[in-house]
């Protein structure tokens, strides 16, 4: 098939691939199934297959727990998700690129402190088993994961357990090898700072690969996975927050909202700043109408963040807020319909809309409660194109420079790049898409609209090495946290 012949194909089967119509009014939430457990201190990861696991935490009396649950979007409904190996809470879940998703630390010791952990397991999907994989060099609990381009995931930040303990060092996991290694060491004292809260740092990927971490002491630092370490950049304009982190959120114009928080005797901050990874600078935006500690911000694929809950005197609120990068401030949208206040998650979802679950409400009370926020428009999670335009078996990926499709007869190489096409990247954004070739990360050259073909996206990636050969290599792109369907391509 040639390239001006796929093309067109493409551009048939994009229909209907844009923009959902809207059943809910938009700027609302509505009630959907409960979690089976109240629980809080969770995780919520979106899954490949569209649901969203929802892993661990704590439930009243203070009881760690070790089940796991899915929500399934379609239905509307939670249902039993198996056990994990150990029950933990204040964890961290990570989707790798072949689907499986890690879950390392947390405090595994019951009762209301935080013991951390070094432990470690894998969530399968296929079999829906957990199993213990590599620990940790050290233990961590209220930690960070990101996904790093790499295809590793750095462990970074965290709480203490007591006055006298410092943070544990970064370290990174390698899919590949199921094993934790150390890497570059933190330039701001952890241990100086005490670290009192279970949010002692916010960690961001950076549209350049870089992570920024955010520490409750007041400092920034990046960390650099090309040579693993860790350097000084601009500072917060608010210096400190000991009483609960803000939210770190990477916007689609590549800077970061640092919204919320709260320090000593500042109990209902407003304030919202912007970091730029250009120039390394902290800067003011636009004061949010509510306060927010220990709240869920979440991008949206119109670019706004969606700001909600909170933990705050004299307690839990309902309150939600849109902040608008393009102008700068913050507007009013619809109340959650349970007041909530930290260990709550919140998940975009494949559709657009917003899974709100668990939480303190009111603290010490754990709710069961989950409800779903609609966006003013629903933008779906991106679509990757095949040859019989029916999303699925043998993708629409060829050879770049070359009208060819990269198949069984005709295989991808490691090292050689390729032409992926799909529809659902936002158009003008920064933020480029992971594609994850053989359950491996692959690096991206080139993203965005496809020359000469309204309404079509084109990733160029490089077929990464250490991929299994084979005629049916799956192929997936994710962005924005949510995964595309999958193709296949021939790998030799």
């Amino acid at each position: 098939m040639k390239a001006n012949l796929v093309l067109p194909l493409l551009l048939l089967g994009a229909a209907g691939h844009g923009t959902i119509a809207l059943a809910q009014s938009p700027g609302t939430f509505s009630v959907t199934g409960s979690l089976t457990t109240p629980r809080t201190g969770h995780t919520a990861t979106l899954l490949t297959n569209g649901k969203v696991l929802i892993a661990g935490g704590r439930t009243l009396p203070f009881r760690l727990l070790a089940t796991a649950e899915l929500y399934d979007p379609v239905t509307g409904t939670f249902g039993p998700g198996g056990n994990m190996t150990v029950a933990r809470s204040e964890h961290t879940a990570t989707l790798l690129p072949d689907g499986r998703v890690l879950i390392a630390g947390g405090s595994i010791i019951p009762g209301d402190g935080l013991i951390p952990s070094n432990g470690a397991e894998i969530y399968d999907p296929a079999t829906g088993t957990f199993a213990a994989t590599g620990n940790m060099i050290g233990s961590h609990v209220c930690q960070q994961a990101t996904l790093l381009e790499t295809g590793k995931v750095l462990i970074a930040g965290g709480s203490v357990s007591g006055p006298a303990d410092r943070v544990p060092d970064a370290e990174l996991y390698d899919p590949a090898t199921g094993t934790f290694a150390a890497t570059g060491a933190y330039l701001t004292d952890t241990h100086l700072y005490g670290f009192n809260t279970c949010r002692g740092s916010e960690s961001t990927l950076l549209a350049d690969g870089r992570v920024l971490i955010v520490f409750e002491s007041g400092g920034a630092e990046l960390y650099d996975p090309r040579d693993g370490a860790f350097t000084r950049t601009g500072s917060p304009i608010a210096q400190g927050y000991n009483d609960g982190l803000p939210s770190a959120t990477l916007l689609l114009n590549g800077k970061v909202l640092v919204a919320g928080g709260a320090s000593d005797g500042n109990e209902s901050p407003t304030g919202a700043e912007l970091y730029d990874s250009r120039t390394g600078k902290f800067t003011a935006t636009g004061s949010m109408i509510t306060g927010h500690a220990l709240h869920t911000a979440t991008l949206l694929p119109d670019g706004t963040v969606l700001m909600a809950g909170s933990f705050l005197f004299p307690g839990e609120n309902t309150n939600a807020e849109l902040y608008d990068p393009v102008t700068g401030a913050f507007t009013a949208t619809g109340n959650l319909i349970t007041a909530r206040g930290d260990g709550q998650t919140a998940t975009l979802l494949n559709d657009g809309r917003v899974l709100v679950a668990g939480g303190f409400s009111p603290y010490p009370g754990i709710t069961s409660n989950a409800e779903i926020y609609h966006p003013a428009a629903l933008v779906p999670a991106p679509r990757l194109f095949s040859v019989s335009g029916d999303g699925r078996g043998q993708g629409a990926i060829l050879h770049a420079g070359t009208a060819r499709v990269v198949t069984a007869s005709d295989p991808g190489v490691p090292g050689e790049v390729l032409e992926i096409y799909s529809t659902g990247l936002i158009d003008g954004s920064v933020i480029p898409p992971q594609a994850a070739i053989g359950g491996r990360l692959a690096e991206v050259l080139f993203f965005g609209k496809t020359p000469g073909f309204p309404g079509l996206n084109q990733v160029n990636v490089r077929v990464p090495s250490g991929v299994e050969p084979g005629p049916a290599v799956p192929v997936r792109l994710t962005y924005m946290s949510r995964p595309s369907n999958e193709v296949t391509v021939g790998v030799r």
